[in-house]
């Protein structure tokens, strides 16, 4: 299992789609779950467990399909591996990244896709994740860099440190 984590705005899913156009030149099978949406909900369930729970449930049908390598997206996940981990089953090998921006490369990110009070709002949010994460994620987890870095760069990196 390969954890893509991040504050908003580093990339996290343009790079698991460039990790997902790498693994298919490859012919390597595995599945892209965007963890952001197993849990989006109003008002939000995350108390609930919601996204594990839907993960296992999404995971199992992939694990009847012949899946093995699952690429998981999520701004905290790399916080969470073990939850993750229990939640898949089979005690996955588990590679967990980091991708990291700075300031003002993650601004500009959100730029092109928020605006307004939303724009404001997204920016203090992942300003606290950057933080959070920062602090909070092991040594044992990956940073990866995405400024000035074209998403197959990183994807070839992040699939390098997943053994891939």
């Amino acid at each position: 299992m390969l954890l893509i984590g991040g504050r908003s705005g580093v990339g996290k899913s343009t790079v698991a789609s460039a990790v997902h156009d790498l693994l298919v030149a490859r012919d390597v099978p595995h599945a892209v779950v965007e963890g952001d949406v197993l849990d989006l909900a109003h008002p939000a369930p995350w108390e609930h467990g919601v996204a594990a729970a839907n993960l296992a449930d999404v995971w199992r049908r992939y694990r009847a399909l012949g899946h093995r390598r699952l690429v998981y997206t999520n701004t905290v996940s790399v916080l969470e591996a073990d939850a993750l981990a229990a939640a898949v089953g089979d005690r996955p090998r588990v590679t967990s990244v980091l991708l990291t921006a700075s300031d003002d490369t993650a601004r500009e990110r959100l730029g092109r896709r928020e605006h307004g009070a939303s724009y404001d709002a997204h920016v203090a949010r992942s300003d606290a994740a950057a933080g959070r994460l920062e602090a909070a994620a092991a040594d044992a987890v990956h940073r990866v860099a995405t400024d000035d870095r074209s998403p197959a760069e990183i994807a070839a990196e992040v699939v390098a440190l997943a053994g891939w």
